[in-house]
């Protein structure tokens, strides 16, 4: 595997990253648990398998007072009683989000998310699921690695 970026995007379209990082701040400005946006952000990285991504959002969500168990057993998630039934609604949407071609986004999911979370919350967290999706394949099509290309 070649370990070093391919270009840096940033300086190549500076752009393309100021609509990114204004994604982001709508993102972090949505009034979402900053706790439950990393858990998103973690979930997607994990299913894209973006490395760069992961390294950044457990740090992330380490700051925020995420505890390692549940950064572990994020992956899992389903097979574990450590997230609320809020964040496993979220964490289901974020993965029929990210695979949206497998099954769509099933009406009982959107009833599941739902119970927990009003419109303005749900369009909130499919602008937090879209917008790590595209951090994602823009760090995987730009050879961004982790730890060593900061």
């Amino acid at each position: 595997m070649n370990m070093q970026t391919r270009f840096n995007y940033r300086q190549a379209n500076p752009q393309a990253y100021q609509a990114m990082l204004q994604l982001e701040k709508f993102v972090n400005e949505s009034g979402l648990d900053k706790k439950l946006i990393e858990l998103i952000k973690i979930r997607a990285s994990q299913i894209n398998g973006c490395a760069f991504c992961m390294d950044m959002h457990t740090q992330d969500a380490r700051k925020l007072g995420e505890t390692e168990q549940r950064i572990y057993l994020l992956s899992v998630w389903r097979e574990s009683a450590v997230y609320t039934d809020a964040e496993r609604a979220a964490l289901a949407l974020t993965e029929a989000v990210t695979l949206i071609t497998k099954d769509g986004v099933p009406d009982a999911l959107y009833q599941q998310v739902r119970e927990h979370f009003d419109e303005n919350q749900y369009t909130a967290m499919i602008m937090a699921i879209n917008t790590i999706n595209s951090w994602n394949r823009i760090a995987i099509s730009t050879g961004m690695f982790a730890p060593y290309n900061r």
